[in-house]
C-alpha cells in the first residue's frame, strides 16, 4: 500500500532522486534502491549509473583503490551488493552506507499534512552517503546555471571520452569516471565540444588538482565539509551543499541559491511560489536537523507552483 498513492514521475520528483526500479516496493524495512541512490544518477543515460529489467542498480565508480564497479539488488526483502575491479573491497565495504545504514529515518517527523503523505508513501527513502567527494562535486559544478540536459550531456560526453569502461560485467556503454589527473589535462577545446564554459572548467580544474583535500571532507561534520570545499574558488553554498548530500549524507544540508526549490517548497507547505531562500529556510525551521529530507520529502511529492514562464533555453556552446 506505500507506493498506492505515489505520484507519477517527473521533473521535480526525479530532482528529489526518484529513479524507477523494477519489480515493485521492497519489502518492509528494506531501502528503496531508486529513491535511495537515485540522486546518484546524472540522467537517464549517466554512464555511471544503470538500472536493469531485474531491479538492480549498477554503479562505476573511482574509488581511492581505483576503478570498480557495484550492483545493489534487493532479493527476498533484504539488500545485496556485488563488486568488481581494483575498487571492489573498498565498494562493498562502503555499501551499507550508500544504502543509508548510517541514516536515521525515525529522527524525521513530519510537521505538514503534504509532508507526511509524501513521507507514508515513500518508506524505502535512505540518505545515501558515498564516502566519495569528487564524484559528485563535478557532475554537480556541471549543472551550475545551466539546464539540466546540457549539465547532463557534458557528463556523458566527458566520462565517455576521458574515463574507463567499467570493470567487471557491467551493462554495456557503462564508465567509470576520469581520475582527479586527467581532469586537470583535459583541453579547453574538448571542454568546448563538451558545452562547458570556462568558469565552469576552470572550476573543476581547480578543484581536482586539490582532491586529495577536498576527500577529507567526507570525515567532517557536513557544516566543516562544506567550508572545506567552498575554499576552492567557483564552490559555493549551491555546489557544497549538492555535494555533501551525497557524500556526507547530510540530513540537515538544505540547498540554497537555487532557482526552483524557494518556490516549491514555498508553494507546498504556504501558497507561496515567490518564496526566496530566506522564506523556505523559517519553512523548513520545523525539520531543523532535517531540512534535507524535509525538502526531498516535497519534492517527490510532486507539488509544484504552476508554471507562468517558459523553460530555460538549453545553450550551445560548441555552435560557439
Amino acid at each position: 500500500m506505500s507506493g498506492r498513492f505515489t505520484p507519477p514521475t517527473t521533473r521535480t520528483t526525479i530532482r528529489g532522486g526518484e529513479t524507477p526500479v523494477p519489480r515493485g516496493a521492497p519489502a518492509a524495512g528494506a531501502p528503496d534502491l531508486g529513491l535511495t541512490l537515485g540522486p546518484l544518477r546524472r540522467g537517464p543515460a549517466d554512464p555511471t549509473f544503470r538500472v536493469t529489467p531485474d531491479g538492480s542498480v549498477w554503479r562505476a565508480s573511482r574509488t581511492p583503490d581505483g576503478p570498480g564497479t557495484i550492483r545493489f539488488a534487493v532479493r527476498d526483502g533484504a539488500a545485496t551488493a556485488e563488486a568488481w575491479g581494483a575498487g571492489a573491497a573498498w565498494l562493498l565495504d562502503r555499501a551499507p552506507a550508500m544504502l543509508g545504514a548510517e541514516d536515521d529515518p525515525a529522527a524525521f517527523v513530519p510537521r505538514h499534512k503534504l509532508v507526511l503523505a509524501s513521507h507514508r508513501s515513500r518508506s524505502g527513502l535512505r540518505l545515501t552517503r558515498t564516502g566519495l567527494v569528487l564524484e559528485s562535486l563535478i557532475p554537480t559544478v556541471l549543472e551550475q546555471k545551466v539546464t539540466t540536459t546540457e549539465a547532463y550531456g557534458a557528463w556523458r560526453h566527458l566520462v565517455r571520452k576521458f574515463g574507463e569502461p567499467a570493470p567487471g560485467p557491467a551493462p554495456e556503454g557503462m564508465h567509470v569516471m576520469p581520475d582527479a589527473r586527467t581532469w586537470t589535462q583535459i583541453p579547453s577545446w574538448e571542454w568546448h565540444l563538451a558545452n562547458v564554459d570556462g568558469k565552469r572548467s576552470a572550476t573543476i580544474v581547480r578543484a581536482a588538482r586539490v582532491a586529495a583535500r577536498l576527500e577529507e571532507a567526507v570525515l567532517m561534520d557536513p557544516p566543516a565539509a562544506r567550508e572545506r570545499l567552498e575554499r576552492v574558488p567557483g564552490i559555493g553554498p549551491w555546489t557544497s551543499a549538492e555535494t555533501v548530500q551525497r557524500s556526507n549524507g547530510a540530513p540537515d544540508e538544505v540547498t540554497t541559491g537555487d532557482l526552483h526549490l524557494p518556490g516549491i517548497v514555498g508553494w507546498a507547505l504556504a501558497g507561496d511560489r515567490t518564496a526566496d531562500d530566506e522564506a523556505m529556510l523559517a519553512l523548513l525551521a520545523p525539520y531543523a536537523g532535517q531540512r534535507h529530507r524535509a525538502a526531498r520529502l516535497i519534492l517527490l511529492s510532486g507539488r509544484v507552483p504552476p508554471r507562468r514562464a517558459p523553460r530555460m533555453t538549453p545553450g550551445n556552446i560548441t555552435a560557439l
